[in-house]
């Protein structure tokens, strides 16, 4: 049985999932677009080719191996999307929840299935209907559990809007001695760079007591705030809406001292390397044209 435990976003990572992205299926027309970048990408004939996602995930996966992370694919399934794995699912301590996603992607968590069933069903969690949640909207802090969502009245009508507070209630009620913290999102369907897709495209947890963070991101000042009085103004590294749509907060930790980022994160890589962090830089831009980096395309199993 493989075992599941995650309790933050930077202790030593041993077992991932790691999305795919042979038989991507053809470029989407612009009306099935998930979110506005992949639509300005679509529209602009710039849309990212298979064969540059392949390579750029086999570097990924070639770094994570380098590392002694023992990497998980799902079943390819012939055109089907399945890069962001972290949008279907995601562990809590020794839980696995499955993520109610956009119906249209419901092949998915199938293409995973044979992963899935190597672990005790006990600790698989499927969430009622009214619960939306997805991966990139729940980022773990050791005690805390920080949950990205919408509290916008049109949130059934906005379809980059994916956590609602049933989400961030049913994990409240399931893990009782966490501290769980919703974020309210700023969401777009037109402008990238005023559209943060998940809690992950603007903030994410990087070493022991770092942070990197896009204030503009949160509707509410309050809740920027919240971050930058735990995590100390001093340690968070600020990025501009440029940077939030090129996703530089969707980096990934492979250790409190190891992180994967993307090669043209020039201004963060640097800093990172001054904070004393390896910086493992790999091509990840085709696969950022659909508003997703690298924690997106990662579904960890376990941390030490």
């Amino acid at each position: 049985m493989l075992k599941l435990s995650v309790r933050n976003e930077t202790s030593p990572l041993r077992a991932v999932i790691l999305g795919a992205a042979h038989s991507n299926g053809p470029t989407p027309k612009a009306e099935e677009a998930y979110d506005p970048k992949s639509l300005e990408h679509i529209l602009a004939g710039t849309y990212p080719k298979e064969s540059d996602m392949c390579a750029e995930m086999a570097y990924f996966e070639d770094v994570l191996k380098r590392h002694g992370v023992a990497v998980y694919r799902p079943e390819v399934i012939p055109d089907l999307n399945q890069i962001f794995s972290r949008d279907i699912g995601f562990v809590i301590d020794d839980y696995l929840i499955k993520a109610n996603i956009l119906p249209d992607r419901a092949g998915e968590w199938q293409a995973i299935a044979q992963i899935v069933s190597q672990i005790d069903p006990t600790k698989c969690i499927t969430p009622p209907e009214e619960v939306h949640i997805e991966g990139g909207d729940v980022l773990l802090w050791n005690d805390f559990i920080f949950v990205g969502t919408y509290k916008g009245a049109d949130y059934a009508d906005i379809n980059t809007a994916r956590t609602n507070m049933h989400g961030v209630r049913f994990l409240q009620e399931q893990f009782p001695h966490k501290t769980v913290r919703e974020f309210d999102l700023v969401k777009s369907m037109t402008n990238a760079r005023k559209n943060a897709l998940h809690l992950d495209c603007c903030f994410q947890p990087v070493g022991q007591n770092k942070a990197i963070i896009h204030e503009a991101g949160f509707r509410n000042p309050d809740d920027y705030r919240y971050l930058r009085d735990l995590f100390g103004a001093e340690n968070l590294f600020h990025i501009d809406a440029e940077e939030m749509y090129q996703m530089c907060s969707n980096v990934f930790s492979i250790s409190p001292e190891v992180i994967v980022s993307e090669e043209r994160f020039g201004r963060l890589n640097t800093w990172l390397r001054k904070q004393r962090f390896t910086v493992e830089e790999i091509p990840y831009h085709e696969i950022g044209k659909q508003e997703g980096l690298l924690r997106c395309s990662t579904l960890p199993l376990y941390r030490d």
